[in-house]
């Protein structure tokens, strides 16, 4: 493994707000780079009490592998210009949404949020890695960022929706189906 590692959390060289990239660039810590590495790793944080919340050892699985992805992400974002992501890890999400897709039923309305713990969190992954995707895409039309990073985010987001409804699905769980306030009076 090479690159730095933390030997001191408190430096104190983020005292005047701002913060170092992997190249050793100091930068804003509301830069959106900033911004992005942060939201990536609010989604890794989660990603982490998804599976400490006791899913599958499959979808557990799955989850730490993503996790590394993660990191790779954020490697990329805290070195400008750097692209370690390839096309073979949005791949393997479609692979996977396709195969937990299978096996849930058709959906005919809007899922609400819900219907297990573990099926909540992933839909909170969800949404945040949406936030995320949304920053990356943003600084994207600014600076570098590698393409294959924008896609894997959106496919990661599809895979949780997918993630959540197989967790409620497995446990027993019961998906409650939006009902729309404009439907209801038109009945």
């Amino acid at each position: 493994m090479s690159g730095k590692r933390i030997s001191r959390v408190t430096t104190k060289t983020g005292d005047d707000g701002t913060t170092a990239l992997a190249d050793g660039n100091r930068i804003d810590k509301d830069d959106p780079r900033i911004t992005c590495i942060g939201e990536v790793d609010e989604l890794n944080s989660l990603l982490g009490v998804l599976i400490a919340s006791g899913v599958s050892d499959d979808i557990a699985g799955y989850l730490r592998n993503i996790q590394h992805r993660l990191f790779d992400i954020g490697g990329e974002l805290s070195t400008p210009g750097q692209a370690v992501l390839q096309m073979e890890s949005v791949n393997r999400l479609e692979e996977l949404i396709n195969t937990y897709n299978d096996d849930l039923p058709m959906l005919r309305e809007f899922v609400l949020p819900g219907g297990s713990m573990p099926g909540s969190l992933c839909h909170m992954a969800r949404t945040i890695c949406r936030r995320a995707e949304r920053s990356i895409v943003s600084l994207s039309r600014h600076q570098y960022v590698n393409p294959v990073t924008v896609i894997y985010m959106n496919r990661l987001s599809d895979l949780m929706f997918v993630f959540a409804r197989t967790l409620v699905l497995k446990k027993g769980g019961k998906e409650v189906y939006w009902e729309s306030e404009r439907l209801k009076q038109s009945a």
